[in-house]
């Protein structure tokens, strides 16, 4: 209508505009000392990402801020160093990593910045990479089964929905093939898997191997050894936010990462070359801050769920070194790979004894609970006095539990061992578990 004044409250955009940086000063390389660049004159701030551009026409450097020292920026970078000098601008771009989610990330490979590796284009919705764990009060509570498909896991250390297990082993006991088969037969609707520090040949071999047709349902994240740490590390992160992103969308994810380790060495490795000091084993103390700000992000959620699998390589087979320690105390659960099973070619190596999931008796029914709990009686009778049976200083019917459990070893391992290719539904292996416990002999209290 003609002569109405309309009201427009401009509040809003004030206030977006305060937060607008309209001029960006650009820094100056000064040092390059190893794979940390000291940058002056950077408008920048702790996680933002920065791109340092080289003489002539070459695409710039991509970096990320990880410290200061006086007025001085410490960047590391996201990509090769080559070609960096003293006098190299930098700039800032504003904002954390992100990455691009959406459906078309399955059966997708990326690197550990979360970019596909066949060097396809995709446009998706941007995700930050640096989200918080979630509300523990908006966390639903655990209260349904996650099955497997492996005997040994689903019978003695059942895994509920949204649970968060460690799987501890030394190198070459057969965790990126129980890693292969969790993503063929476990009951998610998407998989995120975090190859973090592997040897490039290992790749290929658990994508084409270990993951086979699971590869339509899931998105692997790949930082190989010879990455920077920086990359190493973002990829946990950007795993981690992809499964995320499957969780708001009301998905069950599935999601698995080896290693926690090398993400541990990757931050060392920063933290060292930043300033910090040393403590146990020469990890530094951001290291033990950084474990539960990426393994409480996996969890359940009011739309969805993410089961987490963390793989955990301990030296020289030793459960007690310090990030095995640490990962243990913030997990809900443990899966123990024993060196021993596997010379014994018994795979996959758990070891059923050592490992435990402490939502088991949450989640299933009493008379699982009683058949795992009686199974598990025999098997620590047996590994007790398995070497005076082995040397015949046993004598046959001395001990009515002991005579129990040496006539039903054999029974019980071969319940335990599984070939790769064995897929063992969830009600059947629970109804072979009530078998062993449910004969006549087992019928009294153990």
């Amino acid at each position: 209508m003609a002569g109405t004044t309309i009201e427009v409250d401009l509040s809003v955009y004030h206030e977006r505009l305060r937060g607008v940086r309209l001029v960006r000063r650009l820094g100056q390389v000064t040092k390059v000392i190893g794979l940390t660049i000291e940058v002056v004159g950077a408008d920048a701030f702790i996680g933002e990402t920065c791109d340092i551009f080289l003489p002539g026409d070459v695409p710039p450097v991509l970096a990320e801020v990880v410290g200061f020292k006086g007025q001085t920026a410490l960047l590391m970078p996201l990509g090769d160093l080559q070609g960096v000098r003293p006098g190299c601008r930098v700039k800032a771009r504003g904002q954390v990593l992100t990455v691009r989610v959406g459906e078309h990330l399955l059966g997708q490979v990326l690197d550990g910045l979360g970019r596909p590796t066949r060097g396809v284009s995709v446009e998706g919705l941007e995700f930050s990479v640096n989200n918080p764990p979630p509300d523990p009060l908006a966390r639903r509570r655990i209260t349904e089964v996650m099955p497997t498909g492996v005997r040994a896991i689903d019978g003695f250390l059942t895994c509920g929905r949204g649970q968060r297990t460690g799987i501890f082993a030394g190198s070459g006991v057969g965790k990126s093939v129980l890693l292969g088969m969790l993503c063929r037969y476990c009951a998610s609707d998407v998989n995120v898997v975090a190859l973090v520090g592997e040897r490039g040949r290992e790749v290929l071999d658990f994508i084409e191997r270990d993951l086979g047709s699971a590869l339509k349902r899931s998105v692997v994240v790949v930082a190989t050894s010879d990455q920077p740490a920086l990359v190493r590390l973002r990829a946990a992160f950007v795993a981690t936010a992809i499964a995320e992103y499957f969780r708001d969308q009301g998905r069950d994810v599935l999601l698995l990462m080896d290693s926690v380790t090398r993400f541990a060495y990757a931050q060392r490795e920063i933290g060292l070359a930043v300033g910090e000091p040393p403590t146990t084993r020469g990890y530094t103390p951001s290291v033990f801050a950084l474990l539960p700000r990426l393994l409480e992000r996996a969890g359940t959620s009011r739309q969805g769920s993410i089961t987490g699998f963390y793989t955990v390589l301990v030296e020289g087979d030793d459960m007690q070194e310090p990030v095995a320690d640490t990962v243990r105390s913030i997990l809900d659960g443990h899966i123990v790979l024993s060196r021993e099973l596997g010379v014994r070619n018994h795979f996959p190596a758990i070891d059923v004894l050592h490992s435990a999931s402490r939502l088991f008796p949450d989640i299933t029914d009493q008379e699982h609970k009683v058949s795992a709990g009686r199974v598990r009686s025999l098997l620590a009778t047996y590994d007790k006095s398995e070497d005076l049976v082995n040397i015949g200083a046993y004598v046959t019917g001395s001990n009515p539990m002991i005579d129990l459990a040496v006539e039903k070893n054999p029974v019980i391992v071969d319940f335990l061992k599984q070939d790769m290719n064995e897929f063992s539904a969830f009600d059947d292996t629970i109804a072979r578990l009530r078998e062993l416990a449910r004969r006549e002999e087992l019928d009294g209290p153990i």
